[in-house]
């Protein structure tokens, strides 16, 4: 190492050992938080092998059901947000995951599509506000170049609740089945809804709402650390109002790109077991292991391409390849859907692409937002990107319905994506590559 590099990396030592403990106190425990929070999301996929049987709910009556919950969640998630600025991560969010719990666990006493309907946005109501809570939460911990490999950890929590989540349903749901009377969706909805609550109520104690209030760092981290958001945020835009946002066409450009996204990312988690079982796999278990293996190929794209889009400070094509992954992948699933071994090897494909888009997503939008702007903004593109979770399955579900097949609806998934990355294509590089 020559003595420039050696005195580089001793100047750098302190602010790395600091970033070294922010990431150990916080990131682990936001995942969990994450996939706790996923699992409640879209166990209603899983729960759907039995509930619709039992209740007698069509292919378009659930879709609906499944998407409704993103209504709540659109309506309530620009000023939640905005609360959560002000009153502070760690009160609010502790109470988003206590009320979503209890909402969940209610959906054991679900009989019509009615309250299936109610239900659903009640919950998308209560979780409003916490996965944008969390994106604006680190960029009060980390600068725009260290950004996408950390949301990309904490967003693998989404194929971590698949890998997990998945096989747990299925086996809640094979063994439970007739329990006390309760059928097997019912009690998976019960016992998947207690994390939530005791994880909540952990959040009152672990969390901390920024860098000052980190009891577990000294005051020279303390200082290195907010000099380095400081510095990051002169490149960035914290004063812009509202109704300035709502006339941007860059910020409305960005909800058109995670709209796209969002897309194929609630159709993989929403029909996955589905299009599992329609290859010929039987048993809950069985078709929660299978659904595993496009999760676990996603857990690796994501973490491998954020880190190289950090390390080459490059945003767009990081984000242009994995949708084009999503949009082939996706392809292939509807033109071989009878085929369990190239549906699988399919719908890792796009698993691995769609999944890896959501994270990296978010280093598009803070690159030029922060500080109030950023939270009004993040929660605004989020919410209606959103808005997909709520198109997708209803249009999946409705093409099944009419078609019969799922085939269809695959292939307007993968013209989406297709759009997405030319979207992202558009958005100039100068402004987000950093």
């Amino acid at each position: 190492m020559s003595t420039s590099n050696a005195a580089v990396a001793s100047t750098n030592a302190p602010l790395e050992r600091a970033y070294k403990k922010v990431f150990w106190r916080i990131v682990p425990f936001i995942m969990l938080c994450y996939v706790v929070a996923y699992l409640d999301r879209v166990n209603v996929g899983f729960a759907k092998l039995q509930m619709s049987q039992d209740l007698g709910f069509s292919e378009t009556v659930f879709g609906l059901g499944a998407g409704i919950f993103f209504l709540g969640y659109f309506i309530f998630e620009v000023p939640s947000n905005a609360i959560l600025h002000r009153v502070g991560a760690r009160v609010w969010i502790a109470r988003i995951m206590i009320t979503w719990g209890i909402i969940s666990g209610l959906f054991m006493f679900v009989e019509t599509p009615t309250q299936f309907y109610i239900a659903r946005f009640l919950l998308g109501a209560a979780e409003a506000g916490f996965y944008p809570g969390i994106i604006l939460y680190l960029t009060y911990w980390y600068p725009a170049h260290r950004r996408a490999r950390i949301v990309a950890l904490f967003m693998s929590a989404i194929p971590v609740a698949g890998i997990f989540g998945n096989p747990l349903s299925g086996w809640i749901m094979d063994t439970f089945d007739g329990t006390h009377g309760l059928e097997g969706w019912q009690w998976m909805f019960v016992i998947e809804a207690i994390p939530a609550v005791i994880v909540g109520i952990m959040v009152l104690f672990i969390l901390r709402n920024g860098i000052r209030d980190a009891a577990w760092l000294d005051e020279n981290e303390k200082q290195l650390l907010e000099a380095e958001i400081v510095t990051d945020q002169k490149h960035t835009d914290s004063t812009t109002g509202f109704r300035d946002l709502l006339k941007s066409g860059r910020v409305w450009a960005m909800c058109a790109i995670y709209f796209c996204i969002v897309m194929g990312q609630y159709a993989l988690t929403f029909w996955m077991p589905t299009l599992i079982k329609t290859t010929g796999i039987v048993g809950n278990l069985n078709i929660g292991l299978f659904s595993a293996i496009p999760f676990g190929c996603a857990v690796i794209a994501m973490n491998v391409i954020g880190r190289s889009s950090d390390k080459h400070r490059e945003r767009r094509w990081h984000l242009i390849i994995p949708a084009l992954m999503g949009t082939v992948g996706f392809a292939a699933v509807a033109s071989f859907s009878d085929n369990t071994t190239v549906s699988v090897i399919a719908l890792s494909i796009a698993a691995a692409g769609v999944l890896t888009c959501s994270p990296l997503f978010w280093s598009l939008p803070t690159a030029f937002m922060s500080g109030a702007a950023a939270a009004v903004g993040i929660a605004l593109i989020n919410s209606v990107g959103n808005l997909a979770g709520f198109v997708s399955p209803y249009v999946i579900g409705y093409l099944k319905d009419l078609t019969q097949s799922t085939e269809s609806g695959m292939y307007v998934l993968s013209v989406v994506l297709a759009i997405g990355a030319l979207l992202i294509w558009l958005t100039p590089a100068k402004l987000v590559n950093r």
